[in-house]
């Protein structure tokens, strides 16, 4: 009788009889995707002054190769996330790796401006789309309900897991090397482990799909076919025209847009603004890492927390004031003291921000269509987070400091809790 079961259904079959629902795997994989790919990218900061050394370039100019590759990953979200709810993200995520990869690698052959905008702006960029948090985190959300938050929230503490290891490691290749060196080391991380990650733990689509619901739950009765009673095997075809007349959909894009804009500009030049204080490069490296280290902490708090509450927008409302009070840190901090209470408080905070997304996405508008509205929220997103890079850069060359960058991120984060704060609620219950 067993064997004359489909391969899907057997497939479905195996699933039900393991201990472990296969929704972790997809964490744990969305974990390790996530740190590969925004450790990688975030720490850029750290190539700043050794590429300004090498070719005499100002700090707008090489920023503008970090937003390059913000701005490109975010065009290419949007068709990522339609791709999601449609198929399984394996090849998604081994096609992205293997670019992205290839990309950093090839940067370390760079010599003018315009090989950098194309090589990490756009190819590196490109790859990371297949990589980042619209695959990751709406993968999880397809497998998760009840236990969402929690989910993807210790699915987006691989980000900061990812920035603590490899900033340092660039910092240390970069100090004792070169910076060539330190882009193939991140190359071939990023694309070597990335491979094996989508390969293995990214070939399945959603639980209904082998007879399952969301956290593990089984139908109430199972028919022979293998799938419980109103369990539909078919993705639905998803419009994003409603979603753009949706003013909840522009709060969010919009918010998180300006929220990753003070995000990236710290992240692309604390390193930087730390070797001007005088603190060595190693060391300046830290701050980034540091961020991180509060920001795991953040990712799981704000995930976790966001289950106990009715309205999850107040989660993430209370990561943005931690946001903006670490940057008010930030602008009275003179010394390596006040560098690391800001990277505490300011950390603790940007963890509110990949899991606080998708949940609410979810929350607002049901989780089946997660993939096609995260995406498109992420061109938002990612076209607020390209400003910041080069907008703190040019501030920089322009007044020869960074106070203005850091009184324009506290101004923006302001804004963004009390867009949040009033952001409407969802119609009817979660998905």
């Amino acid at each position: 009788m067993q064997d004359s079961l489909l391969p899907l259904e057997r497939l479905g079959a195996a699933i039900k009889k393991k201990s472990i629902f296969w929704g972790w795997y997809v964490v744990a994989g969305s974990f390790v995707l996530l740190g590969l790919n925004y450790g990688a990218r975030y720490c850029f900061g750290v190539f700043v002054v050794p590429l300004s050394e090498t070719f005499g370039w100002s700090r707008s100019i090489i920023s503008l190769g970090a937003s390059l590759n913000m701005l490109t990953y975010a065009l290419c979200a949007v068709f990522i996330g339609k791709l999601i709810d449609r198929m399984a993200p394996k090849w998604i995520v081994t096609s992205g790796a293997a670019l992205a990869g290839a990309s950093m690698v090839v940067t370390s052959f760079i010599s003018s401006p315009l090989e950098l905008y194309f090589v990490y702006g756009i190819l590196a960029g490109m790859g990371s789309a297949c990589l980042g948090v619209v695959v990751g985190n709406s993968s999880v959300g397809k497998w998760f309900s009840k236990k969402r938050g929690l989910a993807i929230g210790i699915s987006t503490m691989g980000i900061s897991s990812g920035t603590i290891l490899l900033t340092p490691v660039a910092g240390y290749i970069v100090n004792n090397w070169s910076w060539q060196t330190g882009f193939i080391a991140l190359g071939i991380i990023t694309g070597g482990m990335g491979i094996l990650v989508g390969q293995f733990l990214f070939g399945k689509t959603r639980p209904e799909e082998y007879g399952l619901l969301p956290d593990g739950a089984e139908p109430d009765s199972v028919q022979s076919g293998g799938n419980g009673p109103n369990v539909s095997l078919q993705a639905p075809a998803v419009s994003l025209r409603p979603f753009l007349k949706d003013s909840r959909f522009w709060t969010l894009g919009i918010g998180y847009g300006l929220a990753v804009m003070t995000l990236m500009s710290v992240f692309i030049h604390i390193v930087p603004y730390a070797e001007d204080m005088g603190i060595e490069r190693l060391a300046a490296a830290s701050s980034v890492s540091a961020i991180a280290v509060a920001g795991f902490a953040g990712q799981f708090f704000f995930g976790w927390f966001s289950d106990r509450i009715r309205e999850v927008k107040y989660s993430a409302v209370l990561g943005i004031f931690f946001m903006a009070a670490g940057v008010a840190v930030l602008l009275l901090a003179g010394s390596g003291k006040g560098l690391l209470a800001f990277t505490l408080i300011f950390g603790f905070g940007y963890g509110s921000l990949a899991p606080m997304m998708p949940i609410m996405a979810a929350d607002r508008f049901g989780r089946d269509v997660l993939g096609s509205v995260y995406g498109l929220l992420t061109v938002l997103i990612g076209a607020g987070g390209s400003i910041g890079p080069f907008l703190a850069g040019l501030l920089f060359d322009l007044l020869g400091n960074y106070r203005g960058v850091w009184l324009i991120d506290l101004a923006i984060l302001v804004l963004v809790a009390f867009m949040l704060f009033t952001l409407k609620p969802a119609v009817g219950v979660r998905s």
